[in-house]
């Protein structure tokens, strides 16, 4: 019985050793996630239970549970390392099978799809058809591609600017866009048709003899966009007229061959006060072909590709995973784990979502290896394993010294 004792301490703090090993071999290991060696005693007993003053058997291993805490999270300053912050681990597809790791250490392969170092496509939500948020039922791969913004159209410009109160009539008559001194103001916006092409759209401002009344001109590279439209303050300066500042002018036919421009002007943040010409207010909802300039992730997730011509696109939500008891995730090597019985079913959700952590970009999740802890629990294995060999020459000197009885 006490060499069975011995022996099983001895494997029993050989076991000790290999984990506590692999721990110090993985303590660079990007999201490695320490183990830690769980041991029972081993008793004997009768067919009517265990004796009352029964002497236990020795020990055996039960378990090798990693430990699934925090690691430091390390900035990398690079758009495609991630870490998770808190709880969730990256889902990550292995030929059509997903499992699930903390190292965000990601790259992109040759087909533009984002990748571990073994090839593991990474799963995120895709956008919903109709822009708005992501479709959270659905996983897919997440693909780079440096394909230029496409144009849009402008439809709608919004133009506030303060006009002198004190401002005198023109000297000229009629208004003409090529005589300055038709007109008292002018300013002008960057508008784009449905190819991208940039067009000059000019508002020209002529005082009327009435108290507080103006005539807007708005061109187009030089064509008139319909009749002047007529604007009116009260005594306090405030817009009156048009209606809700909005005026809708008439289309305008691009020589590009790009579609016809049907544009809405929004003056609603004009005002007329005792002072200075000044354009207060300029947004236009069109742009031109935009460059791809970087790629980018935040705390959500969302992946973005930004362009030239200041526009983002979301092309995906990193899908985070959590499980009901981590420790029953099965290892595959690699950083990456299956889910099992134990550890429950997977639940898919987005980041900063119920119990989900966040996602720091340009960051990694350091090991969670403490070298110096480790480096005591193998000199205390190496007592162990030293005690039980003592354990059990002392018992093979007691046996001999039995046998030697005459």
């Amino acid at each position: 019985m006490a060499f069975n004792s011995s022996l099983s301490g001895m494997r029993a703090a050989n076991a000790d050793l290999n984990v506590t090993s692999h721990n110090i071999a993985n303590v660079n290991t990007t999201g490695f996630k320490e183990s830690r060696a769980e041991f029972a005693e081993v008793f004997s007993s009768t067919g009517y239970g265990l004796l009352r003053n029964g002497i236990g058997a020795g020990v055996r291993l039960t378990n090798v549970a990693q430990q699934f805490s925090q690691g430091d999270i390390n900035q990398t300053g690079r758009y495609l390392d991630m870490a998770v912050d808190k709880e969730g681990f990256f889902t990550v597809s292995n030929n059509g099978t997903n499992v699930y790791t903390r190292a965000g250490n990601f790259q992109r392969d040759p087909n533009g799809y984002v990748t571990t170092p073994e090839g593991y496509r990474l799963q995120v939500f895709p956008p919903r058809a109709d822009g708005i948020g992501f479709d959270t039922g659905n996983l897919t791969d997440l693909r780079l591609l440096t394909t230029d913004s496409p144009p849009s159209p402008t439809t709608r410009v919004e133009l506030g600017v303060t006009l002198p109160g004190n401002a005198a009539q023109p000297t000229i008559a009629p208004f003409s866009p090529t005589d300055s001194a038709s007109y008292n103001e002018t300013t002008s916006v960057t508008v784009y048709d449905s190819l991208g092409v940039a067009h000059q759209q000019t508002v020209y401002y002529v005082k009327t003899p009435n108290p507080n009344e103006w005539q807007m001109h708005t061109y187009v590279d030089g064509t008139s966009m319909g009749a002047p439209t007529t604007v009116q303050f009260d005594n306090n300066g405030t817009l009156t007229a048009p209606v809700n500042g909005l005026v809708t002018l008439s289309p305008f036919t691009p020589s590009t061959g790009a579609g016809v421009l049907n544009m809405t002007l929004d003056i609603s943040g004009t005002t007329q006060y005792g002072e200075q010409f000044a354009k207060r207010i300029q947004n236009q909802d069109g742009y031109a072909t935009g460059k791809l300039n970087e790629f980018s992730v935040s705390e959500t997730g969302v992946v973005y590709a930004r362009y030239s011509n200041g526009e983002d696109q979301a092309l995906g939500q990193v899908a985070l995973a959590n499980f009901s008891n981590p420790q029953g995730l099965v290892s595959q090597g690699n950083n990456t784990w299956t889910h099992s019985y134990a550890s429950g079913e997977p639940r898919i959700g987005a980041p900063g979502t119920s119990d989900f952590g966040q996602v720091a970009s340009g960051a990694l999740e350091a090991s969670t290896v403490d070298l110096t802890e480790q480096l005591v629990n193998m000199i205390v294995a190496q007592r162990n394993f030293q005690a039980n060999s003592q354990a059990l020459s002392t018992q093979d000197q007691i046996t001999q010294a039995v046998i030697n009885i005459r």
